[in-house]
C-alpha cells in the first residue's frame, strides 16, 4: 500500500473536530477505499487546551497556521478557519507556494481570492479542493467541475443559506415574526450573534459567485451581485404568498444571457407545489440547468459539523486516490488564465413577474391611482387585491399586486411614483416571482 497521506488541519472548531473524529473512527475503511491510510500529523487552533472529543496527541501542534503551512510534515493543508483575510489567506497561499495540496471550506476566501489561488495551485501542480465551501454536504462543486463536463449550463440557482431558510420556514409554518424566528435561530446555533452576513444575503452571494465561475467559465465576481436579504420580510408577506399559493425563499440565481451573466440574491416567491418550495429548515438545494442533462436538483444538509466535514473528507479522499504524477485538474474547471472576465448582464424582462405589497391610507381614488402608475410604466397586472386590516378595520389597507412579465426598472419607477402620491403608509414591498 502507498505511504499514508499526511494532513494538517488548521481550525479545530465544529467542522475541524468532526473531521478529526471521522478520520480517527474510520481509519481502516478510508485506507481500503482510498488505497492508502490518511493520518492527521499536524494541527493548529486558537486554544490548545480545549477538549474536542478526539485524541490528537500524535499530531504536531502549531500555534500559527501560517507556520504550519510552511513547515509541517504534511501533504495536504486543510483550512477550516474561515474569513477572507489572514491568517486563512496567508496560510493557504503559503501551503500552495510550498507545493502542498489544499482543501478548504472557506467561501469568503474563494470569493475574494479564488482566481489567484487557483492560478497558484496550477503553477505548483497542487490540488485545490473546496466542495464544502458551497452548500455543505451537497456535491455541487464536483458536479459542475467534473460530472457536467460537455454540458452547456444556462442557469444555476438555489437555497444556499440554512439560517435564512430556517427563519422563513418557521415564519411560514408557525406564523411567527422575523424577529422571533431569528432569536430562535441564534439560540439553536443556526445564526451567529451578529447574523447580518447571513440574513442580508452576503453568505449566499459568496457561494453563488463561486458557482457562477464554475458554471460559466468566468472570473469570480462576488462584488457584482444584486443583493437583497430577508430582514424586511414580514408575516404579512408570508401570508399573502400563501394565499397566492407561493412560498418565500431566499434564492441565489446565476443565469447566462445574450448580454452577459446575471447574478442576484433576493427573497423570491416560488410556486407552493414546486420541488424547491418543499426544501425547509436548514436544508439547502441547488439546481443546475444545462442543454444535455436538463435540470439537476440536489438537496441536502447545507451546514453543520458532520455535513461540512463529510464534504471536506470527500475532497481529501480524492487527493488520496490521485495517481502520483498525474495531471491536476484546474480548481475552477478550466485554467485560471482562460477564465473570461465577468460581464454583468444588461437589464432585461423578468419572466416570473413581481409581487408588490402596499399599505395605503383608506381613502377614495387610491386604487385608480395605483393602476394609473402601473399603466404609465407599461406594467400589466395579473391581479390586484385589497386585504382587510383585521386589527384595525378603519385603519390603513393592504393592497397586493401581482404583475405579468415586466422590467424591474419599470416596477421600481412605478413604486417610486406611488410613494410620491402621499397615501402610502410605511415602505412598499417588492418581491420577484420565480416559476422554476
Amino acid at each position: 500500500m502507498t505511504d499514508a497521506l499526511k494532513i494538517g488541519i488548521a481550525g479545530l472548531g465544529t467542522v475541524g473536530a468532526s473531521l478529526a473524529k471521522i478520520l480517527a473512527e474510520r481509519d481502516n475503511m478510508l485506507a481500503i477505499a482510498c488505497g492508502r491510510a490518511i493520518r492527521v500529523t499536524a494541527v493548529t487552533a486558537r486554544d490548545k487546551t480545549r477538549d474536542r472529543g478526539v485524541d490528537l496527541s500524535n499530531a504536531q501542534w502549531f500555534d500559527n497556521p501560517i507556520e504550519m503551512a510552511k513547515s509541517a510534515d504534511i501533504d495536504v493543508f486543510v483550512e477550516l478557519m474561515g474569513g477572507a483575510g489572514d491568517p486563512a489567506h496567508a496560510a493557504v497561499e503559503a501551503a500552495l507556494t510550498r507545493g502542498l495540496h489544499v482543501v478548504t471550506a472557506n467561501k469568503a476566501l474563494l470569493a475574494a481570492h479564488g482566481v489567484k489561488l487557483a492560478a497558484l495551485a496550477e503553477e505548483k501542480g497542487s490540488i485545490l479542493n473546496f466542495e464544502a465551501a458551497v452548500a455543505g454536504g451537497i456535491p455541487v462543486i464536483k458536479a459542475l467541475r467534473e460530472s457536467l463536463t460537455g454540458n452547456t449550463v444556462s442557469r444555476v440557482y438555489g437555497i444556499m443559506n440554512g439560517t435564512c431558510n430556517y427563519i422563513l420556514t418557521r415564519m411560514e409554518k408557525e406564523g411567527l415574526s422575523f424577529a422571533d424566528c431569528l432569536k430562535d435561530a441564534q439560540r439553536l446555533g443556526y445564526a451567529e450573534a451578529d447574523p447580518t452576513f447571513d440574513i442580508e444575503g452576503n453568505d449566499t452571494a459568496h457561494k453563488l459567485s463561486i458557482l457562477t465561475s464554475l458554471a460559466f467559465g468566468t472570473e469570480i465576481a462576488a462584488d457584482d451581485i444584486y443583493l437583497e436579504g430577508i430582514s424586511n420580510i414580514s408575516i404579512e408577506d408570508i401570508r399573502a404568498a400563501a394565499d397566492l399559493r407561493y412560498k418565500i425563499k431566499l434564492l441565489g440565481v446565476a443565469q447566462k444571457t445574450d448580454s452577459g451573466i446575471e447574478q442576484r440574491v433576493h427573497p423570491t416567491m416560488v410556486p407552493r407545489d414546486s420541488v424547491i418550495a418543499q426544501v425547509d429548515s436548514v436544508t439547502n438545494a441547488v439546481a443546475i440547468e444545462s442543454d444535455v442533462l436538463g435540470e439537476l436538483l440536489m438537496v441536502g444538509p447545507g451546514a453543520g459539523g458532520n455535513a461540512t466535514a463529510s464534504a471536506v473528507m470527500g475532497d481529501i479522499a480524492d487527493i488520496a486516490k490521485a495517481r502520483p504524477g498525474a495531471q491536476v485538474a484546474p480548481a475552477l474547471g478550466r485554467p485560471a488564465k482562460s477564465l473570461a472576465p465577468y460581464t454583468r448582464a444588461g437589464m432585461r424582462s423578468h419572466e416570473g413577474g413581481y409581487f408588490i405589497r402596499l399599505t395605503v391610507e383608506d381613502r377614495a381614488g387610491v386604487f385608480a391611482s395605483i393602476a394609473t402608475r402601473m399603466a404609465e410604466n407599461k406594467i400589466s397586472l395579473e391581479s390586484i387585491v385589497q386585504r382587510p386590516n383585521q386589527d384595525d378595520p378603519d385603519g390603513p389597507k393592504t393592497i397586493i399586486l401581482v404583475t405579468h412579465e415586466t422590467m424591474e426598472d419599470a416596477v421600481r419607477k412605478a413604486v417610486a411614483s406611488i410613494k410620491g402620491e402621499g397615501y402610502l403608509v410605511g415602505e412598499p414591498q417588492v418581491i420577484r416571482i420565480e416559476r422554476p
